[in-house]
């Protein structure tokens, strides 16, 4: 991969997805690519690269840029957050809405175990909650869908009471109970792009997404986030994540690191 082959990388993943490539990763790029490259039937890297520049497909396009997009994630990720949104948000949620049902939204779910853990601390407090969970990495998505993790994927986040109680063994693989399944859905969406004007969601999960953003791509995103979003309800970032001069639509909560509200203007914008 030239650098000129990397720049024209960097301009095409920020200009569909936000997210930014530092000079530094071209060496992983390189790595990422090789796998796509075979899977599309070029001989090398630079082979894709070529097709790619002199003739776009949308497809390779987008296998091109979910390759190089992070996707780590785990179970429970952010304790401190997660506890809050657990015991403290979620049953003054449930108990201030219709029917008691909370919508989340985890937006950026990569293969799953984020939705798969609002889920759990849904059904553990006896609450209705519909989960939402999207990404645009494809294979992630397929993964998230599946819901099958390895045993070491479940232990790094989940007690062994957990991981028995809400996934099923299969082979060297844990799936997924169906009690978890019947509330959630993960769909392919572009944090870029708005949600649907019918739906709104009481909590947003947006960790570890926002941060590596071009700054004008992420003010859209937390816009579009922003609609999405009950009056009252939350968003959760990730706690070094901050949105300082991102956007006049979202407050910190104090003492909670990674944990905002809308603020006044947001609110009389609605108004």
């Amino acid at each position: 991969m030239t650098p000129e082959d990397f720049e024209r990388l960097q301009a095409l993943v920020v200009g569909r997805t936000g997210q930014r490539l530092g000079r530094d990763r071209m060496k992983l790029a390189q790595h990422r690519l090789a796998s796509v490259a075979r899977r599309e039937g070029f001989d090398d890297v630079g082979a894709l690269l070529a097709g790619l520049w002199d003739k776009p497909v949308a497809s390779v396009g987008w296998a091109v840029i979910e390759a190089l997009l992070d996707s780590e994630t785990w179970f429970r990720r952010d304790r401190a957050a997660f506890a809050v949104f657990a015991d403290q948000l979620l049953p003054a949620l449930a108990s201030a809405r219709p029917g008691g049902r909370v919508r989340l939204w985890s937006a950026g779910c990569s293969t799953g175990q984020e939705a798969w853990s609002l889920a759990m601390a849904a059904a553990e407090r006896g609450i209705d909650a519909q989960v939402l969970a999207t990404d645009l990495n494809r294979l992630s998505l397929e993964r998230a869908r599946i819901g099958a993790y390895s045993g070491f994927e479940i232990q790094r986040g989940l007690s062994a009471r957990a991981m028995i109680r809400w996934f099923v063994q299969a082979d060297e693989l844990w799936t997924a109970a169906d009690a978890l399944r019947a509330g959630v859905e993960f769909r392919r969406a572009n944090l870029l792009d708005p949600m649907p004007d019918d739906q709104k969601f009481d909590v947003v999960f947006c960790r570890h997404v926002l941060g590596g953003m071009e700054p004008r791509r992420r003010a859209l995103a937390l816009d579009n986030i922003e609609r999405a979003l009950t009056d009252d309800g939350c968003l959760f970032t990730g706690p070094d994540e901050s949105l300082d001069g991102d956007t006049v639509a979202f407050r910190p909560v104090s003492g909670r690191p990674g944990l905002y509200v809308k603020s006044a203007g947001a609110l009389r914008r609605a108004a």
